[in-house]
């Protein structure tokens, strides 16, 4: 059974960071594609972040571009999101999904291509 926990959500001032964490068990993560969302209270879930199988590929939403960084460490099956210079409009539920209907890809922003999810973790970023 496969589960992504995630962590490292947490309260910050505007400018700060935050390192979020996912932690995936249950299955071998090595050849799929990753990804982050978040969704805000009354919006939908919006694409993050996505990496692909190998580490090497990364995209990002225009929100977010240069501010935020996914990685992975393969032999850990874990992703991370470190996020810089957040604002107050980066408050949300971060989720991180996996893709395992499909191996090598290279993430997608389409959250429909993910078939397994985290129960999020909260960030909120004061003014």
């Amino acid at each position: 059974q496969v589960q992504l926990v995630e962590s490292g959500g947490g309260l910050v001032q505007a400018g700060g960071s935050l390192r979020l964490s996912c932690a995936g068990s249950g299955r071998t993560f090595t050849f799929i594609a990753m990804g982050w969302f978040r969704q805000a209270p009354g919006a939908e879930r919006d694409f993050v972040a996505a990496i692909d199988w190998s580490g090497t590929t990364t995209s990002y939403a225009a929100s977010v571009k240069g501010r935020f960084t996914i990685s992975r460490d393969r032999a850990k099956n874990t992703v991370y999101l470190q996020m810089n210079s957040l604002k107050p409009e980066d408050t949300a539920v971060y989720y991180c999904a996996a893709d395992f209907t499909r191996k090598y890809t290279s993430g997608s922003s389409d959250s429909a291509q993910y078939d397994y999810w985290g129960q999020g973790t909260q960030v909120t970023v004061s003014s």
